[in-house]
């Protein structure tokens, strides 16, 4: 099992979200495995894309990101300090603000989780089978 941990620093900042993305990308390239599809690298970096854009919009600003490859899948972590459950929402179809991520996970995603913190906070969790 290959596991990589990345701290997504910047408070609200759209280079937080952009290096988390550049990591994941980094991470399934560096797999000791045979490569996977564009398409199935696109999606563990989108959903690392929408939890890490979650997690410093309603989490506190800031972020950890955990990326484990297990023998047939991917699993996307993020902890935040913020003890509330993403949950879904009508998204917004007339400005944009957003409601589209969290349902967009559940759809790409195997299986999700939340798990709370003792200490505070949670984990938002992501299991994708490329």
């Amino acid at each position: 099992m290959d596991t990589m941990s990345c701290d997504v620093e910047a408070v609200r900042s759209a280079t937080s979200v952009a290096g988390a993305r550049e990591s994941a990308r980094d991470f399934l390239e560096g797999l000791g495995r045979p490569p996977m599809t564009a398409e199935a690298a696109d999606t563990v970096v989108l959903v690392v894309s929408e939890l890490v854009t979650n997690a410093v919009r309603h989490g506190g600003g800031t972020c950890t990101l955990d990326l484990t490859a297990h023998p047939d899948s991917i699993e996307v972590a993020v902890h935040d300090r913020s003890p509330r459950a993403p949950r879904m929402r009508t998204p917004d179809l007339n400005d944009g603000t957003g409601g589209f991520g969290w349902p967009m996970v559940n759809r790409l995603a195997h299986t999700t989780s939340v798990t709370r913190e003792a200490a505070g906070g949670k984990t938002v969790s992501a299991l994708l089978t490329p």
